[in-house]
């Protein structure tokens, strides 16, 4: 995406080409929230909104008290 973008696009934009390049292959568990946030150096809310984003685009899925695994 070129332009001005809200922080959570930006993290829920590198998370995606991780997954597309490989670099996260399907079924890998993706790092928790606080984990996320000081990768991507963004605010724990950040990181939050970024997977709920993933998630909305099917890409991970969330078991509750499991964690957040790529589809």
């Amino acid at each position: 995406m070129t332009g001005p973008q809200y922080e959570w696009e930006r993290v829920a934009g590198a998370i995606e080409a991780d997954i597309r390049a490989g670099r996260l292959p399907k079924g890998a568990r993706l790092p928790g929230e606080r984990e996320l946030a000081e990768l991507h150096g963004c605010a724990v809310g950040t990181a939050r909104r970024a997977v709920r984003a993933l998630r909305e685009r099917e890409k991970v899925v969330t078991l509750p008290a499991k964690g957040t695994y790529v589809l």
